[in-house]
């Protein structure tokens, strides 16, 4: 598997990171918060063609690739963004799926806001990403894939990563897009998606918080010293640098296996988030214990990223629940596999030859 980036992705990366830098400096992330929403960076992003990038062009789109979308969604981790991007890239993408041309249209002209819940839920869609903001979820329930739409059945809840988490009441106005095993598939589809482009957030935000620390550990002095030249501090350092690589490759391979090996996106979506999850908390852990107590400031850059990564993951659960999808991605085709086979049956009646 190649992964070097071509011109038109090394071009996207860098329209994207210049982005982030004017519109999502630390400064920004701060004032967005406690809500976590940031309208000017999101009008921003939606004007680069953040819904667009992720769509078809027969549906309006760009029609680019998720190993694009995972490119592009390192940077939002990177800058620790103050928007619900990679959700509303995931709506989006169902929507166009399920044929909801009317829903969709509206949400690339900027009428509404999508989001996409990483859950199954039932009357209550619990800690919805991007609902306390959002006009549209789409969601699996009760075996129906559906766009709940918002009104006032929202209840914002408050959170450590402010984000603008929601829980959101399925109303009798909700758009039916698809049931029975259609609906299952299209929302599992979404879902390796969204956990495919958050594990490439959460390897660039790692990323980010092991650069953070090398700088603080570069400048902070002890016994007429740079900090970083002592092994306790070095050494986590580079274990969790080397984490935010591996992390960052395997959401890539992810990425890529849509194109090149559909049949192993399940499993190969959420091993990368499992991992990215992890890589991703530790390095922040790491980061902000070499900060020590000035770490924990509300002024410290660091705080932003330890409590930002876990606030993303754990909308969709620990990374024991995105293992458990490996193992029923991996065993439970084997398991299919198996059941097909015909079965020999030996008979003791005597041979016609």
């Amino acid at each position: 598997m190649d992964l070097s980036l071509s011109d038109e992705q090394r071009q996207l990366v860098e329209s994207f990171a210049a982005l982030y830098e004017r519109q999502s400096s630390p400064e920004r992330v701060r004032a967005a918060e406690p809500l976590g929403f940031d309208p000017k960076l999101w009008d921003a992003l939606r004007d680069t063609g953040i819904l667009d990038m992720a769509v078809g062009e027969h549906d309006g789109g760009w029609g680019a690739t998720a190993a694009d979308l995972a490119l592009v969604a390192e940077q939002f981790g990177r800058a620790a963004a103050s928007a619900p991007a990679i959700e509303a890239q995931v709506a989006a993408r169902a929507l166009a799926s399920a044929g909801a041309t009317e829903l969709l249209t509206a949400a690339l002209q900027g009428q509404r806001l999508i989001t996409f819940v990483p859950r199954s839920a039932s009357r209550v869609l619990t800690m919805v990403p991007g609902g306390a903001v959002a006009d549209v979820v789409v969601a699996f329930v009760d075996e129906r894939l559906l766009a709940v739409l918002i009104a006032d059945g929202r209840r914002q809840v408050a959170n450590l990563g402010t984000m603008p988490l929601a829980d959101v009441s399925v109303g009798s106005d909700a758009v039916l897009l698809a049931e029975g095993a259609t609906a299952a598939r299209l929302y599992s589809d979404a879902l390796d998606l969204w956990l495919t482009l958050t594990a490439a957030a959460l390897a660039g935000a790692a990323a980010k918080a092991v650069a953070i620390a090398v700088e603080y550990a570069k400048q902070r002095h002890a016994f007429g010293t740079p900090i970083g030249s002592f092994q306790a501090v070095s050494h986590p350092l580079a274990d969790s640098a080397t984490a935010a690589d591996g992390a960052r490759l395997l959401a890539l391979e992810a990425a890529c296996a849509f194109e090149d090996e559909p049949g192993r996106v399940t499993e190969l979506a959420a091993m990368a988030f499992a991992f990215a999850y992890e890589s991703a908390r530790d390095a922040t852990r790491h980061s902000l214990h070499i900060h020590g107590g000035y770490g924990f400031g509300m002024e410290c850059d660091i705080q932003l990223y330890y409590r930002r990564v876990r606030g993303w993951a754990l909308v969709f659960g620990e990374s024991n629940e995105a293992l458990d999808r490996v193992a029923d991605a991996r065993y439970g085709a084997v398991r299919a596999a198996r059941s097909c086979r015909p079965t020999m049956t030996v008979s003791s009646a005597p041979s016609a030859w």
